[in-house]
């Protein structure tokens, strides 16, 4: 009894303190089904990057700090430490394009002369990610600081028994990454094709 009484006061209590405007689209409001995640593009040096067909997560993960005094209960107290930012993986098959390779060769250049290994000055930059609506809209834009190549993959397996696409991989060290909050919702476009004759 005592149960259903405090059940039903915590289901009238999140009824009433649910914003009624709270909707997860503000202009396209028809809309409910969240974006998808096979429309995106890579940007670094004010270039898209071409060919990517693959993006690891965004991930963050906060340290998390427990503590407790002798004379206090048996409760750790918990607290943030520091925050570590998991490697963005871009993968692509492989081309002509050098991007990937030139960016891979700033950090660990092999044959290098004397004094020339590391191209200290650029081998790290920003990096921007960008989600797309199913109209081909810009969504969603996050960019990652400080990123650097730590791994260089220029070709995957051969094996003339299993074919598939040859790959290209680069993993990026990063340290932050933030949504771009001059992005917002796109207006859903409208069109008619062909045009209606008057």
């Amino acid at each position: 009894m005592c149960f259903a009484r405090i059940l039903t006061a915590a289901i009238i209590l999140v009824f009433f303190c649910t914003p009624a405007s709270a909707q997860p689209f503000t202009k396209d409001v028809d809309r409910i089904a969240p974006y998808k995640n096979y429309k995106f593009r890579v940007r670094w040096d004010a270039e898209y990057v071409p060919g990517i067909f693959k993006v690891s997560p965004l991930h963050r993960k906060t340290q998390v700090i427990r503590g407790r005094k002798g004379g206090e209960p048996s409760v750790d107290n918990v607290s943030p430490g520091t925050t570590n930012y998991e490697p963005t993986v871009l993968v692509r098959g492989r081309t002509h394009d050098k991007s990937f390779e030139q960016w891979a060769n700033k950090v660990h250049n092999v044959g290098a002369e004397f004094g020339k290994e590391q191209s200290l000055e650029d081998y790290r930059k920003p990096i921007t990610i960008e989600v797309m609506n199913e109209a081909g809209q810009v969504a969603l834009r996050f960019n990652a600081f400080r990123c650097w190549p730590s791994e260089y993959m220029p070709i995957s397996e051969l094996n003339a028994r299993a074919p598939e696409t040859l790959v290209e991989k680069l993993v990026l060290q990063c340290e932050g990454f933030q949504r771009d909050y001059n992005v917002t919702e796109p207006d859903p476009p409208s069109f008619t094709k062909p045009d209606s004759e008057e």
